[in-house]
């Protein structure tokens, strides 16, 4: 690690069980790794004033701490502990830190961290180009993700115990479901396919998964119902509360959508359309050597949940827009294709109509031949 400074920098490699502390002293030329007991937040305070103090009492110079750790299922907790005891902390893109290529390469957490102290080193140095730090929310912007993500997992169980039950009836011969309000009527009724009763056991099962069913829809309306809620009572100059109602008078773009929208893309700032479809990974990748030049399929970095979202409402919009310059767009590319041409097409629209979503939501621009729900 060639590069030195008047910083003290600091990565830490995190785990379930311990934390460990890389440390780059200034103009030293070996790193320090230390261990500490995972979310030990007084002993990993301790560490860093002990290091600065002996710093400073040697070298008679006040040297500032950097800090960086990776993106993870630690969240950002540790980076507003940090910054709020006056350490500059940075959380480093993990998938964009570049490695050996060789199709074998150690993997220790030294290595890791010591490949972190590199990565910050350069950072500082203004080579911003060698990874990509994430943008650190706040926490009530974090705090307001929460329902639509809740939303998203109760509708996954939801549709999980319907294929369960409608899979366990299949196995009778049963190819119709009981209605939920009439269950024990038709459950009673139901024979299968070689004309029996429902069996015991089975019958008991599919009750416990008809009342996990029936709390699942009341967990989902009640979550809609606290999301009008906030919505209503949201304060008038909370401007990305004003851009999740703006995108739901758009027919296509329902009050899920238009939050998750909101929430998860139109909530930052972007300097241009280009920043825009890079953050939702709806961007192709370009493949050019020698005399080859094309793009290749999109990058998919970035949100996940926002591009599945922008790929869905981009369907529904050619069902609820059919008039619109988007969807005649896509007519005159695709007419009567179907299958990978289709779904090519699809990615392309959806960037299209992410950038015209934007436009709408910042300007208040109508996207061409759109039409707005009745006021």
């Amino acid at each position: 690690m060639s590069f030195t400074s008047d910083a003290i920098l600091v990565a830490l490699e995190l785990s379930n069980s311990n934390w460990l502390v890389g440390v780059r002293m200034p103009g030293a030329r070996k790193s320090q790794m230390h261990r500490i007991d995972a979310g030990d937040t007084t002993a990993l305070m301790g560490l860093l004033n002990g290091l600065k103090s002996r710093h400073e009492r040697a070298s008679q110079i006040v040297a500032p701490i950097f800090c960086c750790f990776e993106a993870g299922r630690d969240g950002f907790w540790i980076q507003r502990y940090l910054v709020d005891r006056g350490i500059p902390t940075h959380v480093v893109e993990p998938t964009s830190i570049l490695v050996n290529r060789r199709a074998k390469r150690a993997k220790t957490d030294r290595l890791d961290a010591e490949g972190l102290l590199r990565v910050l080193a350069a950072y500082l140095a203004g080579d911003t180009e060698i990874c990509s730090m994430v943008r650190v929310p706040t926490p009530e912007e974090e705090d307001r993700k929460r329902m639509h993500r809740e939303r998203e997992h109760l509708v996954q169980e939801k549709t999980r115990i319907e294929n369960r039950i409608a899979a366990l009836l299949a196995t009778q011969g049963v190819r119709s479901r009981p209605s939920l309000r009439s269950w024990e009527r038709d459950m009673a009724a139901l024979r299968t396919g070689d004309g029996r009763e429902i069996p015991d056991h089975l019958a008991t099962e599919l009750g416990r998964l008809r009342r996990r069913l029936v709390l699942t829809r009341e967990l989902i309306r009640e979550l809609d119902e606290q999301r009008e809620a906030f919505l209503a009572a949201a304060p008038a100059d909370d401007k990305t509360t004003a851009k999740v109602v703006a995108l739901s008078t758009l027919y296509g773009i329902g009050d899920n959508f238009s939050a998750v929208l909101g929430r998860e893309i139109f909530y930052r700032d972007f300097g241009n359309r280009k920043q825009l479809a890079s953050y939702v990974g709806l961007t192709p990748m370009p493949h050019q050597s020698g005399s080859m030049d094309k793009d290749r399929r999109i990058a998919r970095a970035g949100n996940g949940r926002a591009r599945k979202t922008l790929v869905q409402a981009a369907w529904l919009w050619l069902r609820y827009q059919p008039a619109s310059g988007l969807s005649a767009w896509f007519r005159e590319r695709v007419g009567d294709l179907k299958g990978r041409t289709r779904r090519i097409a699809i990615v392309a629209m959806a960037r299209k109509l992410l950038i015209a979503l934007w436009r709408f939501a910042e300007n208040g621009e109508i996207p061409q031949g759109a039409v707005l729900r009745a006021a």
